[in-house]
């Protein structure tokens, strides 16, 4: 139940009706957003969490229905009929009313365990849906997570296809000059208008994906497509310590912090509870009861103590099913097959944890060596368009040369953008994969 308690503890409590205008604005904020604005938003208005969290409660309410079975049930009664009794007397039958009521109360006291039993089963299944709306919400959030660095990642393109765009008009210009001197041929000028429009055509390719990008962010926040938002870089440096740890070690938290782990777990403690259940469901059971009742029988209609009756009884009543049709033995063997499919699930969601775990931790330790290697790359083509630039305007290099050199530019700045931002995505996917993605989103805000 603790950690049950903590999976709660991972939405924040404004999602729920903390903050009535996040559920039900319009537009989205015209402040620029961070990360951890992102998802404060999202899970506010996302109507998939929002049904998650409803299945939940429904369980919850399951659950404490189960409790009943502890207290005694009680239920009262009224009956009123006429009498249509023959009488010699023609002229004045008996119609008269008769009337009654009734309480009874009764208690199971004992039952072999299966009440107990039905609990635990019940308390399970509760369980697994808190651990299966934790999945849902981290499942999201890492949606959210990625969606956002690809919109950072789309307007880092454009600010990279704007300068190369400003490189081009430079050479273009520049050869322009040169042309008009007598220094170069006027082939230099017609290279240097090429590489222009591929720039401002580049330009507008990566202006439309960002729109695209935008609107699949909204959509994720519930907000139209037409909607604008504003987002905030993030630290190249933020988020939990996975990195640090084996993929032994890794296992193991994903094994106390998974919620598929857990809740795969849950479903099988509450197959195992109802498979013993449907078997204590063949044993006797004994309960207490005990009722009061009234009933008028005075046949005038008018009132007399003497046509009064009170009665009641108490009483222990044992009972055992004998036969029901082979019922209650076809039962037992479906909740025994139901346990062991759990286990096999159980079984089943550990091996797919453990591949996630080991893919996740592969895919991060990747994108940190291409990260760094796309940082190499980019600097050797800034350096490099910067002195080829620099030649040609000295009429040492030729407009093919500058070409060459910021289609290499544009290359490195466009990788190294994915590289970043990528691994960003590939360091929340370890967090999700161990159950941690809160402590890394945490992260992400302390920065």
């Amino acid at each position: 139940m603790k950690k049950l308690l903590l999976v709660m503890a991972f939405i924040p409590t404004f999602a729920f009706g903390g903050d009535d205008d996040c559920a039900t604005m319009r537009h989205i904020p015209e402040s620029e957003q961070s990360l951890h604005d992102v998802i404060k938003l999202g899970l506010c208005r996302n109507p998939q969490t929002a049904a998650a969290y409803a299945s939940l409660q429904s369980q919850r309410f399951n659950k404490n229905a189960a409790y009943s079975n502890y207290l005694p049930s009680v239920s009262i009664g009224m009956n009123a009929n006429k009498n249509f009794a023959q009488s010699k007397d023609t002229k004045n039958p008996n119609y008269d009313w008769n009337y009654g009521a009734s309480i009874s109360a009764s208690y199971l006291i004992f039952d072999f365990g299966k009440r107990t039993s039905d609990m635990a089963g019940t308390l399970a299944t509760y369980r697994a849906a808190g651990f299966d709306f934790s999945e849902t919400v981290q499942n999201y959030v890492y949606g959210l997570v990625g969606s956002y660095y690809e919109l950072l990642k789309a307007n880092a393109d454009v600010v990279a296809a704007e300068k190369a765009l400003d490189v081009a008009q430079t050479a273009y210009n520049t050869a322009n000059k040169k042309f008009n001197a007598g220094v170069v041929a006027k082939a230099d000028v017609y290279k240097a208008e090429t590489t222009l429009a591929s720039s401002k055509l580049s330009l507008e390719k990566v202006k439309n994906n960002r729109e695209i990008i935008k609107a699949g962010l909204l959509n994720k926040l519930s907000f139209a497509a037409t909607e604008d938002i504003k987002i905030k870089d993030m630290s190249s440096t933020f988020g939990s310590d996975a990195e640090s740890e084996s993929i032994e070690e890794l296992i193991e938290i994903a094994k106390k912090k998974r919620p598929d782990l857990l809740k795969a777990t849950a479903q099988k403690d509450a197959a195992w509870h109802k498979r013993n259940s449907a078997f204590l469901k063949n044993l006797p059971s004994i309960s207490a009861s005990g009722s009061v009742s009234w009933n008028d029988e005075n046949l005038s209609g008018i009132f007399q103590p003497e046509t009064e009756k009170f009665g009641g009884s108490i009483g222990i009543r044992a009972s055992m099913p004998l036969f029901a049709g082979f019922a209650n033995m076809y039962g037992v063997r479906a909740a025994e097959s139901d346990y062991e499919r759990a286990k096999y699930n159980e079984q089943n969601a550990q091996n797919n944890a453990e591949l996630d775990i080991f893919s996740a931790y592969q895919n991060y330790k990747t994108a940190k060596n291409v990260l760094s290697q796309t940082e190499t790359l980019l600097k050797s083509a800034t350096e490099s368009e910067r002195v080829v630039s620099g030649m040609y305007k000295v009429g040492r290099a030729t407009m093919l040369d500058w070409q060459t050199a910021q289609s290499e530019l544009v290359n490195a700045q466009r990788q190294n953008n994915s590289a970043k931002y990528d691994l960003f995505v590939k360091r929340a996917a370890v967090a999700l994969a161990i159950g941690e993605i809160k402590s890394e989103i945490e992260g992400m805000k302390d920065e």
